[in-house]
């Protein structure tokens, strides 16, 4: 559990040089560690990154039971002996992490019927969990909201064809886990293409699932009876890329950037292009499971100048909802202005605005909508981290650009996707530390 809190105190203004890697992906991370509950057995994770979010899951499931160490190498070894018990769950872990929501579908393989606590995650606003409800219906497994739980009833469950409500990443996660195991055949619609999605099914498939169609917007999933422990590599983030990114243009450092998803990358890079950025992209290579292009980008100081139209966020292959963020910080040195659609959270626009207090012009217009002007020179200021991940980071590179003395207080929301974050900026040439202090 969280004992501590921590404090970035960042002297900004310095140009970063060197080379940093992308590590393993968050959300392909908790989803595969949410699938565990399904798979009797040992199963070894490599490439796990050890970040708070990750964290939260491994209490969660060592709560019901399961038994997870840490190996070497950021490897992680997970040990289901078929004996989970809900009724010991660790309730504070499980109501700090949204993303816990996909042991809805996991569990439904599980138990004929349960009940899990409601989550948290990100305060980024009214976030509904109707396009899950909606999907496992239609498999028929019964969701029901009851206080502060979900009451889930697997009944009759079989495999069956529809179309998604929404298009929501951890819905079709949700989707999948649950229809995995379910007999017969099971068609899903309008669903998420995107990165931690397909991680999710090579995983399944690896471990003996039947799933046809990963990174289309339709699946064909076969149920199967059981699936086996296997080892498996979590693929690189394509926003930890993204976040790095960002860091080097908004600091005019050259960068370069290995082991990035180039497919989760390339309409950013585009719009970078257009507005005057400068990069080198270097031939492609394979991730360690086999199954993602990858690059490493150098990116090299430019001038920048605005987008002459709106930049938006969309799923898959659109610019990815959670890099639309990152973009901010560059915007703040590009001359011009440009409008940022943020349609997807009422919220998170709204903690845009915290960029102002490093002098950034942010202007807000309605919970979705702001727009940005520059370049700005930015000055160091002592903020408080916003809850949600993507604007907190926002802070932290902004600060890196601002000359003088920044302090990022409480920096969990950085902690929950980010490992290490303070040493790997440090080895780039920036002067940052983090300072812990009890809670």
């Amino acid at each position: 559990m969280i004992k501590h809190m921590s404090n970035f105190i960042i002297n900004g203004g310095r140009k970063l040089h060197g080379t940093i890697k992308t590590n393993s992906a968050k959300n392909s991370a908790v989803a595969i560690l949410c699938a565990l509950p399904m798979i009797k057995g040992k199963t070894i994770l490599s490439a796990m990154p050890k970040i708070e979010e990750v964290n939260r899951i491994i209490e969660i499931l060592t709560s019901i039971g399961l038994k997870i160490r840490w190996l070497s190498d950021n490897r992680l070894e997970v040990i289901n002996q078929g004996k989970i018990n809900l009724k010991t769950i660790n309730r504070d872990s499980y109501e700090k992490t949204r993303s816990a929501i996909l042991l809805i579908g996991s569990l439904s393989s599980v138990f004929p019927s349960f009940v899990l606590p409601k989550t948290s995650g990100c305060k980024l606003g009214k976030r509904t969990v109707n396009p899950h409800v909606i999907a496992l219906n239609h498999l028929g497994i019964k969701v029901k909201k009851a206080g502060d739980q979900f009451l889930i009833n697997r009944g009759a469950a079989k495999g069956a064809s529809f179309t998604m409500y929404e298009s929501g990443d951890t819905a079709t996660e949700n989707a999948i886990l649950a229809a995995a195991l379910l007999q017969g055949k099971t068609e899903i619609n309008l669903a998420s293409p995107n990165y931690m999605v397909q991680d999710l099914c090579y995983f399944l498939i690896k471990a003996g699932a039947k799933i046809k169609g990963s990174g289309t917007t339709k699946l064909e999933i076969t149920g199967v009876r059981k699936l086996k422990p296997i080892n498996y590599a979590i693929m690189p983030d394509p926003i930890e890329s993204m976040a790095f990114i960002s860091i080097a243009i908004t600091t005019g450092s050259r960068l370069k950037i290995t082991h990035c998803p180039i497919e989760f990358l390339s309409l950013e890079l585009e719009k970078l292009r257009v507005m005057g950025q400068n990069f080198k992209v270097g031939r492609a290579y394979k991730s360690t499971n086999g199954k993602f292009a990858l690059v490493d980008l150098e990116i090299i100081p430019s001038k920048l100048t605005a987008l002459p139209d709106k930049i938006y966020g969309r799923p898959f292959p659109g610019l990815n909802i959670d890099n639309l963020p990152l973009f901010l910080p560059i915007l703040t040195q590009a001359r011009g202005q440009t409008l940022v659609h943020d349609w997807v959270y009422e919220n998170r626009a709204i903690y845009y605005t915290e960029l102002n207090k490093l002098g950034a012009k942010v202007m807000l217009h309605d919970a979705h909508r702001v727009t940005v002007t520059g370049p700005t020179k930015l000055k160091p200021a002592e903020i408080v981290c916003p809850p949600a991940l993507r604007p907190a980071l926002n802070l932290l590179i902004c600060m890196l650009r601002a000359k003088g003395k920044s302090i990022l207080f409480n920096s969990y929301s950085i902690d929950r996707g980010y490992e290490n974050i303070c040493q790997r900026l440090s080895r780039l040439g920036a002067d940052i530390k983090r300072l812990d202090s009890p809670r």
